[in-house]
Order: C-alpha cells, then structure tokens, then sequence
C-alpha cells in the first residue's frame, strides 16, 4: 500500500493543483471568475487510468482521502450501477455529500432527501441552497478566530464529483447532469472528475459538442499497471529485506495471470498473499522463514519432530550425501549438531539471496540495454529465467553474450558505472574485489582513448599517401596488402577489452546467480507449490460442479455419503443422485425411467410399508424430490427440454473432468 501511495503521489499532487487553479477565483471572489462562468464552463479532469478496474478502488480512495484533507468536505463518489437515471444519480449525490444514506426504492414517488427530519427535494435548486447554508455555517463560526492548523479546508470549497467508471454511464444521464450543472456554476463551484479505463476519446463519444463544449477539461494519465507491477515486484520481491521468496514457477503463474488475464496488482497482491498464507500453512519448518537476526534463537528453539523435518528436505539429504560419513552420521542422529548446521546453512541462504539481488541488477543492466532483449526487458523476467534454470546454459543468454561483445565503449562504460553503483550500495561484503575490478576496467577505457586518438592519426597519414599513388600499379599493390592485413589482423586493444569485461560479468552470473533450488533448505524460504496456487487463482468451474455432484463427501467430509465402485448412496443429496443417474444415459432421457430409477435409489434403506395412503404420500414426496432435482439441474445448465418427446429431456454435457 505504501508503495502504491508513493506512486499515486504524483498524480494526486497534480490534481490538487488542478483544483487549486480551478476555484482559486471563485474563492477570492475575483471578476474574471464571472466573465469565465459566463461560458458556464466546468472545470474537469480526465483521469485516464488504464483498463485494471479493480485496482482504481484504491487510487480513488486516496485522491477523496488528499481532497478531504487538504482542499473540501464535499465529496461524492459515483458509480455508473448506482445511477441509472438523473434522479438516482441526484439522489445519490445529494445523500453522500449530506452524510446521510438514501433508500432510493422508498423514493420512488417523491424525489427528496430526508436529512435531519428534514425533507429536501433533490435538484440543483436544493443543493445550492444546502451549500450556502453550509459555507456561511462555516464561515460565522471562525468570525473572530483565528485559523488554526486544523481548519485545513478553503473558506468556499469546491464540490468535488467524482464519476469512478465513466464509460459505464449512460449518454442522457451525463449530458442532463452537465447541462443543469452548468446552469448553476456561477452559484456553485463544481468539479468534475471522470474515472476513465480506455481512451479521453470516450467523453466526445459520449457527450455531444453541444455537452463537451461546457466543460473545460484537462487529462491527467495514471503510470500503466506495468509499472506499478515493475516497482512492486522490485521492492518486495528483489530485495533481501523480507526473507519469505517466491519460486520461479510461481512467480511466472502470477505474471502470467496479471498479463493475460486482468493487469490487477490489487490481484497480484492477493495471490502473493495467497502464497504467503499457503506457504505457512503447509511447510512445517516455515517458522525459519524469518529475518536472519531471528534465525539463531529460532533453530535452538527447535522440536525434535521439527529436526527430523529438516532430515527429510530434498536438498538436506542431497547436502548430506555430500558430506564424509562421519558428518553424515552427526547429521543424520545428533540434533545439537544438526542445528548448528542448519543454523549456518541459513545464514548462507541469506547471503546467497544478498548477492543474488545485486548481481542480477548488473546482468539486468547489459541485457536490458540489447536490441531484442532476448532475456526479456524488464528484470522480473530475468529473474524468472534465473530461478527456473542454469540461464547461463539457455540459447537466449548465449545470444545476449554475443550482442554484448558488439556494443560500443560508450554504452559499456556507461553499464560499468551502473554496476559499480549497484554493488557499492549492497549491504553484501562480498563484492569489494568485484568493484575494484569494475573500476580497473574503467580506467583502461579511460587509456584507451589517448591511443585511439593516435591511431587515427597514422591512418589519415596511410590515407595520404595512398592517395598520392596514382600509377594504376602500385595502387592495386597497396590495396591488396592493406586486404590480406585486414584479413590477418589481430584484435584491437578495445576489443580485447570488451571480449574480457563480457567475460567477467559471465563468471560473476555463473558464481551468484545459481538457481534457488540448488541451495541447502530452500524449501523453508521459497514456494513451490504452482500447481496449488493455480488450483486457488484459475478457476475450473465445471470440474468443481462435477466433483461436487459426482463426489459430495469430497466438499462435506460425511463419512456416509462415501461410496467406493461408482456406487450411489441415498444418503447423498438429490441432485447428486439424479446426476449421477444422468450420467448413465445417452442424449435424451426418459422422465419415467428417470424417476423410477430415483425412487429406487432413494427407497433403498428404507422398509416397505403396507398402509397404501401413507405409500402415496411418500410417493408424492419423492415425485416432488425429483421434480426439484430436475430442476436444479437444468439451471445448472446439464440438461433442457426437449422437442423432439415431451416427455424426454436433452443432455448437454459430455466426457469427462
């Protein structure tokens, strides 16, 4: 949330502005408000915010939040669901901005507001005279005061109408509402602000010229949801500071359901969260998924059944078949031991994450800088390919080398500096050597320059020469030893040098940026589990129904609705066992045969009972069973009626889930 606020921050300074200007004559009672309001203009902001609806709740709340604290009281949030025509939309204007809630079903036959014991008739009229009647409230109590730090808003503040989703509103409800509102302007300082997911292009497309030409707009365009993705990702997930990661796996169903599905990070949030909660919740050893100055108090503190956890981890068995046997055996039988060592393996996990973060900002540094971008643009795909494999043995960064043994010296000094300020500002003590090494390369770019500029003027004077040979002969001579020294010519001194700076930065990937799955104990830290969280994030409705249906005791628990061999129990719900009797028949179903088929089911467990009056009764009773069955399996959409027999039904689903 902070890092969402920060980014809003901008935008909301904007707007803030934008209302400063807009109402600053109507507060100071100036003349060149009339002459301006004789236009009837209303002053508008366009507020583009990209197609992520789901994430404008929270961009909305804090612009009403910085309004009502900095500039105005008055405040109306509305939605396009709550305001299907002028009225409703007066209605719900005029309730929010009171404070008071409107039951607008019980308004149907008299359009007023009841505040305070008071009925108000909702129209501009009423709302005018509500505002003065506020404003001068106002303004009689701080006669004679002072304004204190608290009294934060204007002495005649706009009011502020916010339309959230204004491509969800109808045509006739905004062009009404803007044409009375403009009416009024002069007596009443309104603003307007429209909530836009697609393009500014949709105000001329909704309202007409007559309608667009009485409001005096100006756009404001939110950052994209990519870069809110690009920061949020950067400062949670790229950082050493939280020592709870995400696997790569998981982190691709999370990207991938952001790019292709929503572009929500309200949603990315969540099934981080998601993650988190998951994580907890079924890793027995996450209680050391904590900050490293925890770790030591929280290993000693371990249970015995918690030890033997740690000896069943995948990548704990693997670290222990590499020890000799005596290590082996004190791992494997003494748990003081083995705490100790788990104690330094995870200190050594947290220096892995320390440098893995700063290294894969150097390597995001040259990659993001080549044409194609084969390793992706931004660094979250980097660190996606980091985490799944060995990127140093994928085509992809093969590819990446060779365009970065072509780049220039400027682009390569440049890159270096980059990498020597990312690797100062790492709280790692490991890179000391690394950037002295960086800086030496810099210094011999430095050098390089003053024999370049020598090496340029031997060639003029060899070009000089060369044209001073105009016998045909001898010029055919000299271009042909200058070919074949073309041809046998050595490297250059630059060249040399951008081949060794490329190959350097190489070995630091292939020293730091080794996948998480290969550290010791991962598995307390990162989560995994991809398939899990896309079971929670990617809906399958139909393969829930048919479990549901097919398997009620999966969703209950109740041990008596368990049945082994594809058997039915009639203990189990109706619309269970006429489903699964459904599933027994081809494309029609005979009504009969399926109500009998049901009794049958249903009277199973139960004796037969000689009284004929009550036997109908029952009977009555499981035809009524039956019908409802039936019925709520046609709305589920499994079956519809039939034209061809009436008293036949068509199914409509077939194979299986």
């Amino acid at each position: 949330q902070q890092i969402q606020e920060d980014l809003n921050k901008q935008l909301l300074d904007n707007l803030v502005s934008f209302l400063s200007r807009s109402h600053s004559e109507f507060q100071e009672k100036m003349t060149e408000w009339t002459c301006r309001m004789k236009f009837r203009e209303i002053p508008t902001a366009a507020l583009v915010l990209g197609v992520n609806v789901t994430d404008h709740d929270l961009t909305f709340r804090g612009l009403s939040d910085v309004l009502q604290d900095n500039i105005t009281p008055y405040i109306a949030l509305l939605e396009a669901k709550d305001c299907p025509g002028i009225k409703n939309l007066m209605q719900k204007l005029m309730g929010q901005l009171m404070n008071c809630d409107i039951d607008v079903d019980s308004l149907e036959e008299e359009d007023c507001v009841q505040v305070s014991q008071n009925r108000i008739r909702c129209s501009m009229s009423s709302l005018i005279s509500w505002y003065e009647s506020v404003t001068k409230k106002t303004d009689s109590e701080t006669v004679g005061k002072k304004r204190n730090s608290s009294s934060r808003h204007w002495q005649s503040p706009p009011v502020v109408v916010i339309f959230k989703d204004m491509e969800s509103f109808t045509t006739k409800v905004l062009q009404d509402f803007i044409v009375i509102s403009s009416q009024h302007i002069h007596e009443l300082p309104l603003v307007l602000i429209f909530g836009i997911a697609t393009s500014p292009m949709i105000i001329h497309r909704l309202l007409p010229h007559s309608v667009s030409s009485l409001l005096c707009i100006e756009l404001f365009q939110s950052l994209s949801c990519k870069e809110h993705l690009s920061t949020i990702t950067d400062k949670l997930l790229l950082t050493s500071r939280f020592p709870f990661k995400l696997g790569g796996k998981v982190l691709q169903v999370l990207i991938n359901i952001f790019l292709y599905h929503d572009f929500s990070v309200q949603n990315f949030i969540k099934g981080f969260q998601l993650c988190i909660v998951e994580h907890f919740y079924s890793q027995p050893l996450s209680v050391l998924c904590c900050p490293l100055v925890d770790v030591k108090k929280r290993v000693y503190s371990l249970s015995q059944d918690q030890c033997e956890n740690i000896r069943r981890l995948p990548s704990f068995r693997r670290y222990v078949e590499k020890q000799e046997s005596g290590k082996q055996i004190e791992l494997l039988t003494n748990d003081s031991f083995l705490k100790e060592e788990t104690e330094k393996l995870l200190e050594d996990l947290h220096v892995y994450h320390e440098n893995y973060v700063s290294i894969l900002r150097c390597l995001h540094v040259f990659t993001s800088s080549l044409p194609k971008y084969p390793l992706g643009k931004q660094i979250r795909e980097l660190h996606c390919a980091c985490l799944e494999n060995r990127v140093w043995e994928t085509e992809e960064y093969e590819s990446s080398l060779q365009l970065a043994r072509m780049l220039n010296k400027t682009d390569l000094v440049t890159m270096l500096q980059q990498c020597v300020e990312i690797l100062m500002s790492s709280s790692g003590k490991a890179f000391d050597k690394t950037v002295e090494k960086l800086k030496e390369f810099l210094t011999q770019f430095q050098n390089l320059e003053a024999e370049a500029s020598q090496e340029r003027d031997v060639s003029v004077s060899s070009q000089k020469e060369l044209q001073k040979k105009t016998d045909l002969y001898h010029l055919q001579k000299t271009l042909l030893e200058l070919k074949e020294s073309r041809r046998s010519k050595k490297l250059t001194k630059f060249e040399m040098l951008r081949f060794e700076v490329v190959d350097y930065i190489d070995s630091l990937v292939r020293k730091y940026l080794v996948p998480a799955d290969d550290r010791t104990l991962h598995e307390i830290v990162y989560f995994n589990a991809a398939t899990v969280l896309r079971g929670h994030l990617n809906a399958a409705p139909r393969t829930a129904l048919h479990t549901a249906l097919n398997n009620p005791h999966w969703y209950l628990k109740n041990r008596a609705l368990k049945c082994d061999g594809g058997g039915i129990s009639n203990k189990a719900p109706d619309i269970c066992i006429v489903y699964k009797l459904h599933l027994e028949c081809g494309r029609l179903i005979n009504l009969v045969d399926w109500l009998e088929a049901f009794s049958t089911v249903v009277m199973a467990a139960e004796e037969p009972n000689a009284d004929a009056a009550s036997s109908d009764q029952v009977d009555d009773i499981i035809h009524a069973r039956f019908i409802r069955a039936v019925s709520e399996l046609e709305l589920l959409g499994f079956i519809k009626p039939s034209k061809q027999k009436t008293d036949h039904v068509a199914r409509l689903t077939w194979g299986g889930c």
